[in-house]
C-alpha cells in the first residue's frame, strides 16, 4: 500500500514527461549535427530495387520549425498548466475550477428567471408552465437516475407520483428533504421479536394490517410481538413521518412485498440514503424542483379524484 501513499508516482510521471520532451529536442539537435558518410553524388550508398538510392538531404526547414514549436509548446504547457506530477502550473488552472466558473456564469444568466419564481410559493410555481418545464429538466438531470424518468420509482426508491410519503409530502418537507437529504434506518429486529417462528408470525401480522393475503392464525400469534415494532411504526402500524417510519397499513411496499420480503427486513434491517442536494443545486433550483415534485403527486391525486 506504500506505493499509493508516497509521492513516487507523481515524481515518476513528472520526470518521464519532462525527460521525453527534452529527449525529442536533443534528437533534433543531434540529427542536425551528425552527417552520414556520403558518396560524391550525395547518396548514402544504400540502393533498393536496383536504382532506388537514399539521398542525404537535410530535413525540410518547415518540418524542423514545427518540431521546435512542438517542443517549446510542450515545455510552456507544463510550466503554465498541471501536467508534471503534483506541480499545479503557474496559472493555477484546474478542471474543477473551470467547471465552477462555467456553472456560476450559467447561474448568473438565468438569475432573472429564477428571481421571479423565488417570489412565489411552491404551489404558485407549480401552476407556471415555464417553471414546470425547468423543474422537469432539473429532475431528469439529477433525480431520474434513482426515481425513474417517470418518477414512479422502483424497489428501494420511492414513487414520487403517489400520495405515500415517508417524511411528509408538503412543499416545506420536500424542500427539506432535497436540501438536507435523508437517511432511513430500519435496524435488524429478529433478536427483539424472538424465534424464527415469531418473525414469521409478525410478518403475517404486518400483512394483515394492509389487508394483504396472510395466514390469519400466524397473524394472531404475531400481534403481541408487534409491540417491538410499534415504537417506530406506531401501535396501529400507521408509521411516523417524524422519523420516516413507513405506514404498514397501506399497499405501498418500498423494499418488496410478501411474507419473505418482510421477514428479510425484520431479520437484516435496511439502511437507505437520499443524498443532500444543497451542495450541487442552487436554492433557486431547489425551490423550482420542490414545486415540480410536489406537483407530481397532486396531478395523480387529481386524476384519482376525477375517477
Amino acid at each position: 500500500m506504500s506505493d499509493f501513499t508516497s509521492n513516487f508516482w507523481d515524481l515518476y510521471v513528472a520526470v518521464t514527461t519532462v525527460v521525453s520532451i527534452l529527449a525529442c529536442a536533443l534528437l533534433l539537435w543531434f540529427s542536425g549535427k551528425t552527417h552520414a558518410m556520403t558518396s560524391h553524388d550525395n547518396t548514402t550508398g544504400h540502393v533498393w530495387d536496383g536504382d532506388l538510392r537514399e539521398m542525404n538531404n537535410p530535413l525540410p526547414r518547415w518540418w524542423v520549425g514545427l518540431f521546435v514549436i512542438t517542443v517549446v509548446f510542450g515545455l510552456a504547457y507544463l510550466f503554465l498548466y498541471p501536467g508534471a506530477g503534483t506541480f499545479a502550473g503557474k496559472l493555477g488552472w484546474t478542471s474543477y475550477g473551470q467547471y465552477e466558473a462555467e456553472v456560476a456564469k450559467g447561474n448568473k444568466e438565468v438569475a432573472p428567471i429564477y428571481a421571479k419564481f423565488m417570489a412565489m410559493t411552491p404551489e404558485e410555481v407549480a401552476k407556471d408552465p415555464k417553471a414546470m418545464a425547468i423543474g422537469e429538466r432539473i429532475y431528469q438531470n439529477n433525480c431520474a437516475q434513482c426515481h425513474g424518468a417517470d418518477a414512479k420509482g422502483s424497489k428501494g426508491f420511492p414513487n414520487l407520483t403517489d400520495g405515500d410519503w415517508l417524511y411528509g409530502g408538503d412543499p416545506a418537507t420536500i424542500k427539506t428533504t432535497l436540501e438536507q437529504g435523508r437517511i432511513g434506518n430500519m435496524p435488524p429486529m429478529a433478536a427483539a421479536v424472538g424465534s424464527p417462528e415469531d418473525v414469521r408470525n409478525v410478518a403475517n401480522y404486518v400483512l394483515s394490517l394492509s389487508g394483504a393475503p396472510h395466514d390469519s392464525a400466524r397473524a394472531e400469534l404475531g400481534k403481541p410481538k408487534f409491540v417491538v415494532c410499534a415504537a417506530c411504526h406506531g401501535p396501529e402500524g400507521k408509521g411516523n413521518p417524524a422519523i420516516g417510519a413507513p405506514n404498514l397499513t397501506d399497499n405501498v411496499w418500498l423494499h418488496g412485498f410478501g411474507e419473505n420480503a418482510i421477514m428479510e427486513m425484520i431479520n437484516k434491517g435496511k439502511t437507505n440514503q437520499m443524498p443532500a442536494w444543497s451542495g450541487k443545486l442552487t436554492p433557486e433550483q431547489i425551490h423550482v424542483l420542490t414545486a415540480y415534485i410536489w406537483n407530481l403527486s397532486q396531478q395523480t391525486g387529481a386524476v384519482a379524484a376525477a375517477k
